[in-house]
């Protein structure tokens, strides 16, 4: 390329010379300088061009656009997604996606505690997707008839306890959440991340620095169950309770400045497991499968754990 740019800059300056010989005589010093600076000008031009175009991280940048791209699935029609309350953010950025590739798709979601799911699934909602944020209630939807594929688990999340930024009631460390006066909001316990929060607290209570009876005196301590895990967060968000237990990916960057997070120790943690299925009779089958291949899919995954999930555990080699 630049060999031809010289070439030609070179035959532009002869035919000039030919047409126009004595004005080539007069100005020969000043037709030196502009052959040198249109030389100069095409070389770094070129050379510009060719570091732009080589340089490694735009390479990388470009590749990983194409690469997350072919991996937005090729979904038509509407779909129809029941998924976990605590999915919202992550799952609203995957739907994005799909939409933005599908000119005229359109996913809609139905967020709520899986248990609520479960049961408007069992009554006759319809529906092409259900997440759940744990395997019981999923297995309960195959017993009542109402998935159609094999769940598969897509994801991974755990506990922890958040009070708010103000925190007038000193709840500093998990130990002060069995303190008189602390008010506690979890969910239900049908909803998993209240029983997983039950399960954490009956954990440390088999602890020497928690006590036996830590778990009887954080529980006398409740105040509100919920239905869904985004209202104990905006419960606490709002100063309406002193603390409550939720998943790491609820304290989001909208909720991060209005409270502060308790670790739970891995001990006395839980893992959840979220499972996905294709819906019987679901209006769009296809594009129900397509999308839960593309929640377990590098791009679906990478979406996942920046909105503070845990990739899916790779399944186990075959000997």
């Amino acid at each position: 390329m630049l060999q031809s740019l010289v070439s030609w800059w070179v035959a532009v300056l002869s035919r000039w010379c030919r047409a126009y010989p004595q004005t080539a005589r007069r100005h020969r010093g000043s037709g030196v300088g502009v052959c040198v600076v249109g030389g100069v000008l095409v070389w770094h031009g070129v050379g510009w061009a060719q570091q732009r175009a080589l340089a490694p991280g735009d390479l990388r940048v470009r590749w990983h656009t194409a690469q997350v791209s072919a991996e937005v699935p090729r979904i038509q029609g509407q779909l129809t997604i029941f998924t976990a309350a605590s999915l919202t953010e992550a799952f609203k950025d995957l739907g994005a996606n799909i939409e933005q590739a599908n000119p005229g798709t359109k996913v809609i979601f139905n967020f709520a505690g899986s248990p609520t799911l479960r049961t408007q699934l069992a009554q006759g909602a319809r529906a092409d997707v259900f997440a759940s944020a744990d395997e019981p209630n999923m297995q309960g939807a195959q017993k009542e008839g109402a998935i159609a594929s094999e769940p598969r688990i897509f994801v991974r999340n755990w506990l922890v306890a958040i009070v708010p930024a103000a925190n007038s009631a000193q709840v500093i460390r998990l130990q002060d959440l069995a303190k008189s006066g602390v008010k506690l909001v979890l969910t239900n316990k049908e909803v998993p991340v209240g029983n997983y929060a039950r399960q954490a607290l009956a954990k440390m209570s088999q602890d020497a620095a928690f006590g036996l009876e830590f778990a009887t005196r954080v529980l006398a301590n409740l105040v509100s169950e919920e239905a869904n895990v985004k209202q104990v967060v905006a419960k606490v968000q709002l100063g309406e309770a002193h603390a409550g237990i939720v998943y790491a990916s609820d304290v989001t960057p909208t909720v991060r400045g209005a409270v502060q997070m308790l670790a739970i120790p891995d001990p006395c943690n839980v893992i959840a497991h979220y499972p996905i299925a294709v819906v019987r009779d679901a209006p769009n089958a296809a594009g129900a499968r397509a999308f839960i291949d593309y929640v377990l899919s590098p791009a679906g995954q990478a979406i996942l754990t920046k909105h503070g999930f845990l990739a899916v555990e790779p399944p186990p080699r075959a000997n």
